[in-house]
């Protein structure tokens, strides 16, 4: 079974005709005549790689790249030239291609050239396979529904991509800042390097900074003969994550920030100065903007750690994850401790709808966790989790009006301004329970989704 998929894009036929002889044994090969048509055979299904020829009838084979590259960045593309014209080979490289080849073709050399692209893009996959693996297993924060949580996951995604932007992740305890952070490492070109944590708050402060930046042999009284390599140096070519990093005394701030602007710091004791790559991602939950009015962080080292910042909701602030989080902790301990269990019984999921989650993320793990030890039955009762389920009035009962509103006042009301005032609202409520995920929303408040986005409009929300 052919694996790879390359396309030939190139006006002769005999070419055309040759390569795709030459190559179909080991690949699937298309071809192609004009740039046109293989940009669209690109939009509908793109391949591995490109031969692409500069010289093309309806336009110029660096365009083509350009557009190429532009829809899918991954694609390898080798490009075709009747003679080496060095500036179009310079703006080909510059646009992404692998390697260009010169006619007449020679089909040994073309094939080396073929098959170490196509290692490349094996090797990419593979990285790929395995990033996608640990982000499968170890990061169940990204399990959910909430609009939230999903755009976190895409912006993820984009922010990864380079190699050494300090990222500062903000939220709540419990919320999941240090698997966001592994979410960084495991998507970035630092995939292969160390994926290092530390938390600033359990160093004592005196500490810090040899821990970050390392130690000389003789720095001072009671360090090691050998001296010591700091958590930086050791997580060159990878990432560092610095939980709790308002923390940080004010001299070990001085110094991160010197290595953030330089990519260079001394080691405690050091004269030589050490270049590593090492990417910082950092978190906390606690108001750095008001410890930097106390003088207490540096308002410079804020604004570079925080070149890309992160700020994950609290599992309150997104209720549509409760559910999958919790079934996924469920499958997660349930084949931990041999158990059976294999849902979450109505009142048990009512229970944990309407629990006030002040330890977000992890609190939901740890209360799944003992509920599965303790559990008898297939299903997950409201009692096994240690939460009231809430009452429910019975589908259709009527609502008690004179419970929920006042009496007619004397003057009279504006009730046309009182239902406006009332659907703009639960609208608000319904959107803020739910995340912003207007299906959702909708359900809550017994309408469908069209009609919900009309009312939504209608109240200039």
């Amino acid at each position: 079974m052919n694996t790879f998929v390359l396309y030939v894009v190139d006006d002769e036929r005999a070419i055309c005709t040759g390569l795709s002889r030459e190559l179909s044994p080991d690949y699937t090969v298309r071809s192609f005549g004009t740039g046109q048509a293989a940009i669209d055979a690109v939009k509908a299904s793109p391949p591995d790689m490109v031969l692409l020829d500069i010289g093309l009838p309806d336009m110029n084979g660096i365009d083509v790249l350009g557009v190429i590259k532009s829809l899918h960045p991954d694609i390898m593309v080798i490009m075709i030239t009747a003679y080496e014209d060095i500036t179009s080979v310079i703006s080909a490289m510059k646009l992404g291609a692998y390697d260009y080849v010169v006619k007449p073709l020679h089909m040994e050399s073309l094939d080396v050239t073929i098959r170490n692209a196509l290692e490349t893009i094996r090797l990419r996959k593979q990285v790929q396979a395995l990033q996608e693996k640990y982000l499968a297993e170890n990061v169940p924060c990204f399990i959910g529904e909430s609009n939230s949580i999903q755009d976190i996951m895409e912006y993820i995604g984009l922010v990864a991509r380079s190699p050494d932007t300090p990222i500062l992740i903000v939220g709540e305890t419990g919320t999941g800042k240090e698997l966001i952070a592994g979410a960084v490492h495991y998507r970035s070109p630092n995939f292969a390097g160390p994926f290092i944590t530390v938390n600033c708050a359990a160093i004592p402060r005196d500490l810090v900074e040899s821990e970050l930046f390392g130690y000389e042999r003789g720095a001072f009284s009671g360090a090691r003969s050998s001296g010591k390599k700091g958590l930086i140096d050791a997580a060159d070519q990878g990432t560092l994550f610095l939980d709790e990093v308002g923390d940080l005394s004010l001299e070990a701030q001085a110094k991160l920030l010197r290595f953030l602007e330089e990519g260079s710091f001394f080691r405690i004791g050091g004269t030589e100065k050490r270049i590593v790559k090492t990417r910082i991602v950092s978190a906390t939950n606690k108001d750095l903007e008001a410890l930097i009015a106390q003088n207490l962080f540096r308002k410079d080292l804020y604004f570079r750690l925080g070149v890309v910042r992160i700020d994950v909701p609290s599992l309150n602030e997104r209720p549509d994850d409760i559910l999958p989080l919790a079934e996924h902790f469920l499958l997660q301990f349930s084949k931990k401790f041999g158990k059976a269990v294999t849902r979450i019984s109505d009142d048990a999921g009512r229970a944990l709808l309407q629990h006030t989650w002040s330890g977000n993320v992890r609190e939901l793990r740890n209360i799944i966790e003992k509920a599965v030890l303790i559990g008898r039955g297939a299903e997950l009762t409201s009692g096994e989790l240690g939460l009231k389920a809430p009452r429910t009035a019975a589908p259709g009962a009527p609502v008690n009006s004179a419970a929920c509103f006042q009496q007619l006042p004397p003057g009279g009301i504006d009730l046309d301004l009182l239902h406006r005032t009332m659907e703009k609202f639960y609208i608000e409520e319904a959107l803020k329970k739910t995340g912003g995920n207007q299906s959702r929303a909708a359900k809550l408040l017994g309408m469908n989704r069209h009609t919900f986005r009309y009312r939504r409009r209608k109240c200039s929300l």
